[in-house]
């Protein structure tokens, strides 16, 4: 009987793959094909001596930040905390009130800024993000994402993260995945919150950056920001990031834009089992529906080629229980 019994425990424990086992580890994701694939590639992964097992040392995930991890409506959060501090910086700037793209700002004409393209963008970023040190921003986007609020939900804009996503990391992780943040955002301002919201530390986070310098400062050692462009992470520029501050390609990747087709291009396409999700924002009940014609996180590329290319496509409206944390 004890050998019986023994089998019986054994045979349980060989099929019961660590996709599965214990309690739920997406409970926020509906029954269906993208919970399905998730689990099934995790198990396949990990399981070892199966034909498709990857060391841990192998099992890195990147993940798109603005309409992956959280909300990107009705415009990134980071172009909102530019335009915040281009209003508090304003009487030190006359000249913005005749000069685009401040002036758009100044007067609240969105259509304006958007008419401006990604180089009035960037000129907002240049003018409300530099001339001060490391520390210093960090404080600056600190105090901000304290007090400022969501202009639909009135909320803080770190209450908007994906609660199954966030699931997601955590699942990965305890299956011995290293999951890093590939953002077009700016690298130092998803450093502040990343950790606390998504557990990932500032080490695993890449994003677009500014040049620095080194100073010393009434006899402290600083780090400036300054006002020029050092790196893009965005499309081609994402696996260029990758390649540059991994130094692997990853085996899976998470995006929700065509600013994402690069990243799960690449990852993809290399040896092994790969896996490529993108999340669709069509719930306009719980978040914002948009894909195609959307000003921020436009998704058309890579709604037309995700099923050609085995990529899952997640909809929010019926793949997730619920979109934020409780």
């Amino acid at each position: 009987m004890k050998t019986l019994i023994t089998l019986v425990i054994a045979a349980m424990l060989t099929t019961a793959g660590p996709a599965v086992a214990g309690p739920d580890p997406l409970p926020s994701w509906t029954e269906g094909p993208a919970r399905s694939r998730i689990l099934n590639f995790v198990q396949t992964v990990t399981q070892q001596g199966g034909p498709d097992y990857v060391a841990p040392a192998d099992r890195i995930a990147v993940f798109d930040n603005d309409g992956t991890l959280w909300s990107e409506q009705p415009a990134y959060f980071q172009l909102l905390f530019a335009i915040d501090r281009v209003k508090s910086l304003a009487a030190k700037h006359p000249e913005w009130k005749k000069k685009q793209p401040f002036k758009a700002v100044l007067e609240g004409d969105m259509k304006a800024l958007a008419a401006s393209g990604e180089k009035g963008l960037l000129e907002l970023v240049i003018a409300t993000h530099v001339g001060n040190t490391s520390d210093e921003f960090a404080v600056i986007v600190k105090d901000w994402l304290a007090t400022a609020k969501h202009p639909k939900f009135q909320r803080p804009y770190t209450d908007l993260v994906f609660q199954p996503m966030l699931e997601l990391l955590a699942y990965l992780r305890a299956h011995g995945f290293k999951t890093y943040i590939v953002s077009g955002g700016g690298i130092e301002f998803l450093r502040v919150f990343a950790e606390e919201r998504y557990g990932i530390p500032p080490e695993q986070v890449f994003g677009s950056s500014v040049k620095t310098k080194y100073e010393v400062r009434d006899g402290n050692p600083v780090i400036v920001r300054l006002p020029e462009v050092d790196f893009i992470d965005d499309k081609a520029g994402k696996p260029v990031g990758i390649n540059t501050f991994i130094g692997k390609r990853p085996i899976a990747a998470f995006g929700n834009s065509d600013g994402d087709f690069q990243m799960l291009e690449w990852v993809t396409s290399g040896p092994g089992a790969r896996f490529g999700l993108i999340v669709h924002h069509d719930d306009a009940a719980r978040e914002f529906a948009y894909d195609r014609h959307s000003a921020f996180g436009r998704l058309d590329r890579g709604l037309d080629e995700a099923p050609k290319r085995g990529w899952t496509l997640v909809s929010m409206k019926t793949d997730w229980r619920r979109v934020y944390p409780e």
